[in-house]
């Protein structure tokens, strides 16, 4: 775990309001979970009415919260805001499922300070989970705890690919994939399942910001490898344009996993 204190922490009061919020927000899509139309976007992603709603209730939210805090969030502004301490919000990762009636989206926000996530929460309305995660504090599920040692327990020997990434079989035809094949569809839960021990790997291939920067804090503060295989996100800063910013890496459980898998993210750098 992390040890590194936070400079300026969210109060427990900023605390309860964002579980609030997060509350709100989760209600509303359950209602329109299945039944919604969507629309492409210019990147060709899906977009919903639900996804507008959903961010602009969060960043106004959020606002309220943490006055004077910038907020970069998928369907809005996608620039590093210039205060000190600023917000990441994926209203909705995985509004392909959420529109095709599969339960399994996110809702990703996560408070950056010194360039790098300090507070993350990460909601998963359609089964009623949230992960809380503090860094220097540690990870939280449903309030109880997580532990690193806990996902060793469940012994999975799957490995989560994007929709981005799962190319690489096709690079490599002479060897083996080294687990079990999951894709999920949802890249903030893509990484987060080598977190909680559903997975002990996961290759994406082309996530933003905005889905990386929640699963970020929770696999850092569980102890996870995280590689990244090409930009860096500690490398950014106030005033960058992210709408076209990749941040392709490679995460796993232990080192021996992300040895197993450096040949295969390689493969994909390559390529791309």
């Amino acid at each position: 775990m992390n040890q590194n204190k936070i400079s300026n922490p969210l109060s427990n009061d900023q605390l309860k309001s964002i579980h609030d919020l997060v509350d709100n927000v989760g209600k509303r899509q359950l209602q329109d979970f299945g039944q919604i139309n969507s629309d492409l976007k210019p990147d060709g992603t899906l977009i919903t009415e639900c996804d507008r709603w959903s961010d602009q209730t969060i960043v106004n939210g959020l606002s309220s919260i943490a006055q004077g805090e910038g907020v970069l969030s998928e369907e809005g502004n996608k620039c590093i805001p210039s205060s000190s301490e600023y917000w990441v919000v994926d209203p909705l990762d995985g509004t392909t499922n959420f529109a095709a009636g599969i339960p399994y989206w996110a809702i990703s926000i996560a408070r950056f300070a010194n360039g790098q996530p300090q507070t993350a929460f990460l909601d998963i309305p359609a089964l009623k989970k949230r992960i809380l995660a503090i860094k220097g504090k540690g990870v939280w599920l449903n309030h109880k705890p997580l532990k690193p040692e806990s996902r060793f327990k469940k012994n999975s020997d799957c490995i989560s690919l994007c929709s981005r990434s799962i190319k690489v079989l096709q690079m490599k035809p002479e060897q083996p994939f080294p687990g079990k094949i999951r894709l999920l569809g949802v890249s903030s839960l893509n990484m987060t399942s080598v977190a909680i021990g559903q997975t002990v790997a996961a290759l994406e291939a082309t996530p933003k910001i905005w889905d990386i920067a929640a699963a970020w804090l929770i696999l850092e503060e569980l102890n996870c490898l995280i590689k990244w295989l090409d930009t860096n996100p500690t490398n950014i800063h106030p005033g960058n344009d992210l709408t076209y910013v990749n941040f392709p890496l490679l995460t796993a459980s232990s080192k021996d996993q992300l040895n197993k898998m450096i040949p295969w993210s390689n493969a994909l750098i390559k390529k791309n």
